[in-house]
C-alpha cells in the first residue's frame, strides 16, 4: 500500500525525531511537526517521550500558541488543572479567538464535573471552528456526563450532519435513542442515515441490532446482510446474524454464520455453545454433544457449557453422567440457584433424596421463589419424615403464595400426620376454599390421612355448603 506525502513526512518526522534522541544532537522542526510527534506519544500512552519533545518544541518555539495549547493538554492530562488554567488565561489575553482555548477550557471544566459550563464554553468554540463535528461531540459528551439524554442525542445528530463518517458519535446516537427507549424513532433515524451513506457496515450493523431488539428477526438478518457484503470480516454482524437465525428457527443458517465467526477469529466458546445448541434442535445429537464438548474445552471455567452438557444428558435420562457436569458447573458457581435446581432434580430421579432435599434449599437460599421448588422441596422433606422442617417451609412459602390450594393441602395434610387437628382443619378449609376440586391431593401425597373418617366427613361437609 502506497503512502500519502503526508503519511510520509509525519513518519520522517518521527524517525528524525528518535534518531536525535540517539545521538544527543539537537535537529530543527517546525512547531506543527513537534505538535504531532508530541500528540503521537500521547496517543501511544508514552507521556515521558511527550514531556520530553514538548521541553524541546518550546526550546526552538517558545511563542508557538499552538504548543502551549499541547501544553495545556498535557498539564490536564496530569490533573495539573491550576497551572492548565493559568497558561490558558495567558494564551486567551493573546488569540481570543482561538476554538482550541475554549475546547481546552471546557476539557477542565469537564475535569472538575462543571459540566455545564463546559458546554458553555464549547457553544462559543462552535463560533470559531472549522470542525464543527469535533465540538459537537464534545457538546454531546458533556451532556451524557450530565445524564441528558436527549441533548446528548441531539448533539451527536449534529456532529453526524457535519462528519457522516465520525463513528463514535453514531454508535452514541444509537446508545442515547436506546437509553431512552425509543427503538422505533433509531430505526427510522439509522434508515435516514443509511440513504446519505449506504456502505457504512456500522449503521447496518446497528439497524440490525434494534430490528433484533424489538423482534424483527427478519428485518434485523437483511440489516446484517448488508453489513456483512460491505465488510465480509465483519464478526459481530455474523454473530448477530446466527442468533436472529436461531430465534426464527433456522437452525442451519445459524449454523453457517456462527461457523463463519470461527472462520474469521478463534472459536470462542459462545459460538460453539450456540452451535451445540442449534445441532441438538436439528435432532443430531453426535454434533450437539461434539460441540458441548469444545465448548468447555475452548473454556473449562464457562459454567453454561457444563450446563448444557448436563441439560443434554438430562433429557437422554442418563442422569449418571448429568449429575457429573452439574457438578462441574457448581464447582464454578455455587451461588447460581438455576444450577441447584437442576442439581436436586437429577438427584430426585436417581432416589438420591437427601442431596435432592440440600439441593432444593440451595436453590431457595440464592433466590429460588417459584412455586414448583417449594413444593418439590417440601414433597422430599415429607418423604424423608422431617414433618416439621416441611411445615416450616411450607410457611415460609406461604408469605410468596399466600392464596395457594397447593400450599395449604400440603400444610393441612402435615398438620394432620402429626395430630394437630386444629390447625390442620384451619389449612384444610382455607384449601377446599381456593380449590375444592384439588382436594385429590391429599390422597395421592397423604394416604393415611386421606383414610380418616374426620378428613373424609370435612371434605363432605365442606362439599354441601
Amino acid at each position: 500500500m502506497q503512502l500519502s506525502n503526508e503519511e510520509e513526512d509525519y513518519n520522517l518526522s518521527l524517525s528524525k525525531f528518535e534518531s536525535m534522541l540517539k545521538t544527543n544532537k539537537v535537529l530543527f522542526f517546525d512547531s506543527e511537526e513537534f505538535e504531532e510527534i508530541i500528540l503521537h506519544y500521547l496517543d501511544m500512552g508514552k507521556a515521558a517521550l511527550a514531556k520530553k519533545a514538548l521541553k524541546l518544541a518550546l526550546e526552538q518555539h517558545p511563542k508557538s500558541t499552538g504548543l502551549k495549547l499541547v501544553q495545556v493538554e498535557m498539564l490536564v492530562y496530569d490533573d495539573k488543572l491550576e497551572l492548565a488554567e493559568k497558561l490558558l488565561n495567558e494564551l486567551y489575553a493573546i488569540e481570543p479567538n482561538n476554538e482550541e482555548i475554549y475546547i481546552q477550557k471546557a476539557n477542565i471544566c469537564s475535569k472538575r464535573d462543571q459540566h455545564e459550563k463546559a458546554v458553555e464554553l464549547l457553544k462559543i468554540a462552535l463560533k470559531y471552528t472549522d470542525d464543527f463535528a469535533d465540538v459537537y461531540n464534545l457538546i454531546g459528551m458533556e451532556y451524557l456526563f450530565m445524564d441528558n439524554l436527549e441533548m446528548a442525542k441531539e448533539s451527536f445528530i449534529k456532529c453526524l450532519e457535519e462528519d457522516l463518517e465520525d463513528q463514535s458519535a453514531l454508535y452514541n446516537v444509537v446508545y442515547c435513542f436506546e437509553f431512552l427507549d425509543q427503538n422505533q424513532e433509531a430505526i427510522s433515524y439509522l434508515k435516514k442515515y443509511i440513504d446519505k451513506n449506504p456502505y457504512s457496515e456500522i449503521a447496518w450493523h446497528q439497524l440490525g441490532r434494534l430490528h433484533y431488539g424489538v423482534k424483527e428477526y427478519e428485518n434485523a438478518i437483511r440489516a446484517f446482510d448488508y453489513a456483512t457484503l460491505i465488510d465480509d470480516e465483519f464478526l459481530g454482524a455474523f454473530m448477530e446474524k446466527a442468533k436472529a437465525y436461531e430465534r426464527l428457527k433456522k437452525y442451519e443458517e445459524a449454523i453457517e454464520s456462527y461457523s463463519r465467526t470461527i472462520e474469521l477469529d478463534d472459536a470462542t466458546s459462545y459460538a460453539l455453545l450456540r452451535m451445540g445448541k442449534c445441532y441438538e434442535r436439528l435432532g443430531n445429537k453426535a454434533l450437539a454433544l461434539k460441540y458441548f464438548n469444545q465448548t468447555v474445552h475452548e473454556d473449562p471455567l464457562l459454567d453454561k457449557g457444563w450446563i448444557a452438557i448436563t441439560d443434554f444428558y438430562v433429557r437422554q435420562k442418563n442422569y449418571q453422567k448429568a449429575l457429573f457436569f452439574v457438578n462441574k458447573a457448581l464447582a464454578i458457581d455455587n451461588q447460581n440457584r438455576l444450577y441447584w435446581k437442576r442439581f436436586a432434580t437429577i438427584n430426585k430421579q436417581m432416589n438420591f433424596f437427601e442431596e435432592a432435599e440440600f439441593g432444593y434449599r440451595k436453590a431457595v437460599e440464592f433466590g429460588d421463589y417459584s412455586l414448583d421448588t417449594w413444593l418439590f422441596w417440601v414433597d422430599i422433606l415429607q418423604f424423608l419424615g422431617e414433618f416439621e422442617s416441611a411445615i416450616q417451609t411450607l410457611l415460609q412459602a406461604s408469605e410468596y403464595f399466600p392464596e395457594e390450594n397447593e400450599v395449604e393441602y400440603r400444610l393441612a395434610g402435615l398438620y394432620f400426620m402429626l395430630a394437630d387437628n386444629t390447625k390442620a382443619k384451619f389449612h384444610l378449609s382455607n384449601a377446599l376454599r381456593l380449590n375444592f376440586d384439588n382436594y385429590i391431593l391429599l390422597e395421592d401425597l397423604f394416604p393415611v390421612v386421606w383414610t380418616k373418617k374426620m378428613v373424609q366427613n370435612y371434605i363432605a361437609k365442606h362439599k354441601k355448603q
